[in-house]
Order: C-alpha cells, then sequence, then structure tokens
C-alpha cells in the first residue's frame, strides 16, 4: 500500500506516546543489529566479512583502497556519511599482532582516506579508532579494523539525541565512487 502526503502525521497505537515528532525509520540497521554479515567463529573462515571483502569487486565491496596488507572500505552501517575503515588483509584480531609492515599500511591508508574526506565531503575533523573485543564495542572482534568517522561542524544535530537516528543523505555507492575519485595515488 502506498502511503501519501497527508497534513497531519500518520499515528501508529503501540508505538509510544504521541508527540509532536515525526519518526524516520531506519530498517536497513535491523541487519546489524540482528548480526547480519557477523562471523560464526574466530577464525576467517567462519563467515568474517572482512576476509570475504578482498575478493569481491571495489565497487561489490564498497573498497575505496588496496595496498599491500590493508585495505580501507565503507562501512555498511555507518556512523555519518563517509565512514569508512582501514582493515588488515590478515584475519588478526588486536592490534599488537600486527607486523610493522601492517602497522605502518594501516597508518598510511588511514592518513589517506582524512585527506580523501576532505577533499570530497570538507570534513572538518574525524574520529578514529579501533575497539579491541567484543567488551570494548567491536562489532566484528575476531578482525581487526579501525573506523575513520568524518564529522563536520554541527552534525551532532537533533536526530541522534530526538530519533535516534543518522540521517545519511548518500547512497553506499555513491559515496564510494565520490570517495574513490578522491584518493590519493
Amino acid at each position: 500500500m502506498l502511503h501519501t502526503m497527508t497534513t497531519k502525521p500518520e499515528q501508529q497505537f503501540g508505538v509510544g506516546t504521541p508527540d509532536a515528532f515525526q519518526r524516520l525509520w531506519t530498517p536497513h540497521r535491523m541487519a546489524y543489529i540482528q548480526g547480519e554479515n557477523k562471523p560464526t567463529g574466530p577464525d576467517g573462515g567462519d563467515g568474517c566479512p572482512f576476509c570475504a571483502i578482498p575478493a569481491k569487486s571495489d565497487e561489490d565491496g564498497l573498497v575505496l583502497a588496496r595496498g599491500e596488507s590493508v585495505y580501507a572500505v565503507l562501512n555498511l552501517y555507518p556512523y555519518n556519511g563517509g565512514h569508512l575503515m582501514v582493515v588488515p588483509y590478515r584475519h588478526v584480531a588486536d592490534y599488537t599482532d600486527l607486523d610493522l609492515a601492517e602497522t605502518a599500511e594501516l597508518g598510511e591508508l588511514t592518513k589517506q582516506a582524512m585527506t580523501a574526506l576532505r577533499s570530497a565531503s570538507g570534513a572538518h575533523g574525524f574520529n578514529i579508532g579501533m575497539n579491541q573485543g567484543s567488551v570494548a564495542g567491536a562489532g566484528i572482534a575476531a578482525h581487526l579494523h579501525q573506523h575513520v568517522v568524518p564529522r563536520w561542524g554541527g552534525d551532532t544535530n537533533f536526530m541522534p539525541v530526538v530519533g535516534h537516528t543518522k540521517v545519511l543523505p548518500q547512497l553506499l555507492a555513491d559515496t564510494r565512487r565520490m570517495l574513490a575519485e578522491h584518493w590519493p595515488a
């Protein structure tokens, strides 16, 4: 059934106390909440998406750049538009498990990611970090990944507070294409 625009918001019973706010539904987040694409065990062959992504095309895997030992990929469940991750090809869980070359290249691709995001979207700042272990918030604790989240002045608006959601203004494929075009050589 198609929903047509009305001057009065449609009321849905059982979803809370009526208020002046309309709801923006983000059903794509349910896949993340229910554990879609999460590994079934600690090994790379246990369904680890970070182990599977490198075998895909850049477009299908949302890969932005490939190095010798790490790659950069858009986050399927972003906190902000342009949210990406730098991931080693090798299936390791802990930062201390990286060798010297992996550590250096992870740092270099992080710098390139910042450059590309500034060039493509005018990012004012960044949140950069890793959640080490599931108790620290890692969604996929078995495979190390570093988040690079672009930030803009005023991007912490009312939506995350009131609506408990982020509004992402661009499809992931379009974001991947834009950032890949701005990735430093």
